[in-house]
């Protein structure tokens, strides 16, 4: 049956485009039709321009700090949750308006308009990021603009654009070196020659970290990345000026890592919050990505409309080495009571020496892929002077994962690691999940004097198996020792609304479904929600407010075990949480003071005040972030108030930036009263740049610059600290 929401959309959609008149001069989407086959909104203008809540962080925004960790980055757009783990942002937690922020799973990633996830339908954990070094821009979109994305709707969806094509012969070369050996090199060269252009990139990123294991090593948590990429585009003339543009995008990225879920006893963390038990000695990520996408987009050489065409297959493997449990107790369980777990605590910390197969490391071995097609369609139809612009979508995906893990038993002697049991591969966990989603999109683009009118809804059809393998079966050759699968069939609507009040001010209203498909072979409902937005822009030459309210109401709440989450069932358990809300407000004001000698000083106030975020229904589950929830309780990890104020004073040939970051205090387990809860924090970052000349310029950060010592999660063993004050310097030439 359909919902309110889906009526909404079609009493709208047939109402506008059958009554309301319009003059085809006045019609603002005819500026571009062009389609952005690797972007969603386009630019900053558009953005304000959006029938909801929408953010651009554009190439100027990103050079004022060149920041290598894209959580840095995101916090510069309200609505944006964030939770630290390694404090580099290799693997980041990012939720919107709410929505959950456990390794991303709970939005929509995009690299370049393609879902980059490694599964994004049956494991949407994002163990793989996109290489933040590498982009042109960042987009948010939330409120019903997220439906074009799909299919994960609660929250939103970033897209992250990478360096385009140049036009003409031009390169770069940007190094910067730092504190705890920090490095970055990255370079690119592009040039176009008639009709066809290129561009090759390659980026090293690495650091021997800020934490150290006592007596074993000062590079606890240090990492390598290499990234290269590759662009190729050629167009080719048609019949009468048409158009067919077509590029090819090849990209590979391979990241080692000595990162760990290990953390630290409260008294330990306030002795030293930058150390890790011995325990973790051997913890260590190896990850490989690969990427091809093919893109076409035909222009005609008349007629009002357009066609773009995407095909993906992204590879990933990664094999996640790190401790897991002891033989007698979890790793949760000791840090908090390491008084009557003393014996293993012992262990943890190499204090005490153990028997055999005391500590067990788990040969996390994942590979996945995610490949499909993709196209867009744009085209303008009238309807008297009534003007429509018509965007139309279709997804064709499919994607795995298949995890084959094993695990290693290990003894603490003199406190080092040494292997006592050596794991047979697939005898932890042999499975593999699989998705097949096809999906369809159409929205319409309608103003109607100083309104616009923006309905859409998107169909999903979701096949998501999962065939668990017998566990000393390592060739699988005996088949599947039992399969679950469940079929989802959504239509998600949704409708937004704007008014322009006058030439600066413009309000906008918004209303859909929100929507998450459950992992494969899942008991549990999807995830549902009716989202809603509200508020006002106000844009001059020189001063942006915008003000937007937002409200989530949802019907089924889920909570997914993940071993980064941690909890009392198994890895992919999901949880019907029920009923629940979130709601806030997203506040953004921004303005340029043109001050004496050319100097100008611009200051911004990002802040997302979240009003409510509570459960509206008791429950038990296994999902350790919620555990018993009664009525009223409190989620987790989500403060009341966050926010950025960051101000600069550029001149000619110098800049320099400040900007400060607050987060608030926010639960570890969900409830109501004042126990498990992470202190508020507050982190300062500095930058700085001189232009030694039109190509050269020479810049330095400085990273948390109080040195602040906080808390950055308690999940899923031990307290986990924020990155240390850090000093970065380094050149960038452009020729």
């Amino acid at each position: 049956m359909l919902n309110r929401l889906t009526l909404c959309f079609l009493s709208i959609l047939i109402s506008a485009t059958a009554v309301f008149p319009l003059s085809a001069d006045d019609f603002k989407a005819e500026k571009d039709k062009t389609i952005e086959y690797v972007t969603v909104i386009g630019s900053k203008n558009k953005a304000l321009e959006e029938a909801g809540s929408a953010d651009y962080i554009s190439s100027e925004d990103l050079e004022e700090f060149l920041f290598t960790d894209a959580l840095r980055v995101l916090r510069k757009a309200p609505g944006i949750y964030v939770q630290e783990e390694e404090g580099f942002g290799l693997r980041p937690n990012i939720g919107i308006r709410g929505s959950g922020a456990d390794r991303s799973s709970r939005i929509g990633l995009l690299e370049d308009g393609v879902l980059i996830a490694p599964a994004p339908y049956s494991a949407p954990s994002a163990y793989y990021f996109p290489t933040q070094q590498r982009m042109s821009a960042v987009e948010v979109l939330k409120g019903p603009s997220a439906i074009r994305v799909g299919a994960r709707t609660v929250g939103g969806a970033i897209n992250f654009v990478s360096t385009p094509i140049p036009d003409e012969n031009q390169g770069e070369i940007t190094a910067l070196y730092g504190t705890d050996a920090t490095n970055q090199l990255l370079a690119r060269y592009g040039d176009k020659t008639g009709d066809l252009a290129y561009l090759v990139e390659f980026t090293n990123y690495g650091s021997d970290g800020f934490k150290s294991i006592p007596n074993i090593t000062d590079n606890a948590d240090g990492f390598d990345l290499q990234d290269y990429l590759a662009k190729f585009s050629y167009d080719l003339g048609g019949a009468n000026g048409a158009n067919n543009h077509f590029e090819i995008k090849l990209s590979k990225t391979e990241q080692d890592a000595d990162s760990s879920y290990l953390g630290l006893t409260a008294e330990d963390f306030e002795s030293n919050p930058y150390q890790r038990y011995a325990a973790s000695e051997v913890d260590n990520i190896k990850s490989d990505h690969e990427q091809i996408q093919l893109n076409y987009v035909y222009t005609p050489a008349s007629g009002a409309w357009q066609l773009g065409v995407s095909a993906y297959n992204n590879e990933f493997a990664r094999n996640w080495y790190k401790l897991h449990t002891t033989s007698t107790a979890g790793l949760t369980a000791i840090l908090e009571d390491p008084t009557n777990f003393a014996t293993e605590f012992g262990w943890l910390n190499g204090t005490i020496d153990s028997p055999d197969d005391a500590l067990q490391i788990r040969n996390n071995n994942r590979s996945y892929y995610a490949r499909g097609v993709q196209a867009e369609f744009n085209t303008e139809s009238y309807i008297g002077e009534t003007a429509i612009l018509w965007n139309a979508g279709l997804r064709l995906h499919t994607d795995e994962e298949d995890r084959f893990q094993d695990q290693d038993g290990y003894r603490m002697e003199n406190g080092r690691l040494v292997l006592t049991t050596d794991g047979v591969p697939g005898s932890t966990t042999n499975r593999v999940s699989d998705a097949k989603a096809n999906s369809i999109y159409l929205a319409a683009d309608i103003s109607l004097g100083t309104w616009r009118v923006k309905p859409g809804v998107r169909y999903e059809s979701i096949d998501l198996v999962r065939r668990d393998y017998a566990t000393t079966d390592p060739t699988r050759a005996a088949g599947p020792t039992r399969v679950r699968d469940n079929k989802i069939n959504v239509l998600i609507p949704g409708v937004g609304v704007t008014y322009e009040v006058n030439d600066n001010l413009l309000l906008l209203a918004g209303a859909h479904k929100g929507f998450n498909p459950p992992g494969p072979g899942s008991s549990s409902e999807e995830e549902e929600s009716n989202n809603y937005e509200f508020g006002f822009r106000y844009d001059n030459s020189n001063f942006l407010a915008e003000v937007i309210g937002f409200y989530n109401d949802y019907k089924n709440i889920v909570g997914s075990v993940t071993a980064s989450t941690g909890g009392t069932g198994a890895i992919g358990d999901q949880f019907d949480g029920g009923e629940a809300t979130v709601s806030g407000f997203e506040i953004d004001l921004e303005r340029i003071y043109n001050l004496s000698n050319g100097l100008t000083l611009p200051i911004r106030f990002v802040h997302t005040w979240t009003t409510a975020f509570e459960f509206n229904n008791s429950f038990a589950s296994g999902f350790d972030p919620w555990g018993d929830v009664i009525e009223g309780d409190e989620m987790p990890y989500i403060a009341e108030h966050q926010f950025q104020v960051s101000a600069g004073l550029e001149a000619n040939k110098w800049s320099t930036q400040v900007q400060a970051n607050y987060t608030g205090e926010r639960r570890t387990v969900a409830g109501q009263d004042a126990n498990n809860l992470l202190d508020n924090h507050f982190v300062v970052d500095l930058s700085a740049d001189y232009n030694i000349s039109n190509d050269i310029r020479i810049f330095s950060r400085i990273e948390n610059l109080l040195d602040k010592k906080y808390v950055a999660a308690a999940r899923p063993s031990g307290l986990r600290p924020g990155k240390s004050r850090a000093l970065l310097v380094g050149v960038n030439y452009k020729f």
